[in-house]
């Protein structure tokens, strides 16, 4: 079950404002992230076979690396190459617009990436074609150039809001919901799911709303795999909540994974522990624009 704070802690708040905006107040960058690592191999030189296809969301990047966050909460790095085609659909049954340049891969845009991989066996994925809906492009340009889908239709309205956002150092944390995981699990089960997308609708009647969502874990484990666990976890709850509740990813925060940190009761008790199992949805609006 969710659970609604009114009065969350000091140390969330210094989180949160130590975390840029993106979309709504400045560009993009195609660099990876604090919290996400474009590291890989690349496939060696040699035949090549057809690999897995992969659906998911382009969450970082670097030169030739692309990486993709699934669905399930992890992520994939496919190369890119002269030989990869990119393509952007648009139109009633889908019909191309014809082949982008790598250049049209921005974060936060959503794909679906066909790959080969080495025939000998070896690790490495290679994109042979990547394809995107022409919508989903429009929107991941406006985040990255700061343009913002607009949150009303007169065009002066909204650029005096960016402006008053523009100096943002504090936050009202309006509510805060938290769904609850398994040990050693980032699974969402349908009661997670149902209460993120209600969470999710009626942060959308707050204008001027965002979001931040932070992970956590309990004791058990390693620091590492501690510190990966509530990423995968924040990651699972961001995905869900894009693809499927329809919130904006202009209107998302930089997402974070605390582990073990700023526990909500003792890991001393299996009670405890299953209370800081969690992912805290936080709908924030900031104090500059809160009472416009």
């Amino acid at each position: 079950m969710p659970v609604i704070s009114k009065r969350p802690k000091f140390g969330l708040l210094l989180a949160v404002l130590a975390l840029p905006l993106p979309g709504v107040l400045s560009a993009q960058p195609q660099a990876a992230d604090p919290y996400i690592v474009v590291e890989g191999v690349r496939p060696p030189q040699g035949p090549m076979v057809k690999g897995p296809e992969i659906k998911g969301v382009i969450s970082a990047r670097k030169g030739e690396q692309v990486k993709v966050a699934t669905a399930n909460g992890g992520s994939t790095l496919v190369f890119v190459n002269d030989a990869t085609k990119i393509k952007a659909a648009s139109g009633l049954f889908g019909s191309s617009s014809g082949k982008l340049g790598a250049d049209s891969l921005l974060n936060g845009l959503p794909v679906t990436v066909k790959t080969l991989q080495p025939a000998d066996g070896s690790s490495g994925l290679v994109a042979s074609q990547i394809a995107f809906r022409n919508t989903d492009l429009k929107t991941a340009t406006m985040i990255r150039n700061a343009t913002e889908q607009r949150f009303v239709e007169q065009t002066a309205a909204t650029e005096a809001l960016r402006g008053r956002m523009g100096d943002i150092d504090k936050y009202n944390i309006k509510s805060t919901t938290n769904v609850h995981f398994d040990t050693g699990k980032a699974e969402l089960s349908a009661e997670d799911k149902a209460n993120l997308c209600s969470t999710a609708s009626t942060a959308q009647s707050t204008e001027n709303a965002l979001m931040l969502v932070v992970g956590y874990t309990d004791s058990t484990g390693t620091e590492e795999v501690n510190q990966q666990l509530s990423e995968k976890r924040a990651n699972r709850v961001i995905n869900y909540l894009q693809q499927v509740c329809g919130w904006k990813p202009y209107r998302m925060l930089t997402p974070t994974g605390m582990a073990t940190a700023d526990p909500a009761a003792s890991n001393e008790t299996e009670e405890g522990k299953a209370q800081n199992r969690r992912v805290a949805v936080n709908i924030l609006v900031s104090k500059s624009v809160d009472d416009l």
